[in-house]
């Protein structure tokens, strides 16, 4: 497992236990069930790459970067719909 994914599972974990209500954890476990999915994609991406060379390998690892970047961005989202549900109670 990347050492990046083991600081994200991490993180997840610390910001569910910070969650109060039991709605604010099943906004942010969709959420980061999402994300899970497209690092998913990520990850075969990137596999799928390491068959590749040239411009072809080098757009499959720009693709990697955005759906990397997309999958933190909807985590974040989730954590700030969470925040805001619990910050409402």
């Amino acid at each position: 497992m990347k050492p990046i994914m083991i600081l994200v599972a991490a993180a997840a974990s610390l910001t569910l236990a910070a969650c109060d209500s039991k709605e604010a954890q099943n906004v942010e476990n969709a959420y980061d069930n999402q994300a899970d999915m497209i690092d998913n994609q990520a990850d075969q991406l990137e596999q799928a790459s390491d068959n590749m060379n040239g411009a072809a390998e080098d757009n499959a690892e720009n693709r990697v970067d955005a759906l990397e970047d997309q999958a933190d961005a909807v985590r974040n989202a989730g954590d700030e719909k969470a925040d805001a549900i619990d910050a409402n109670k």
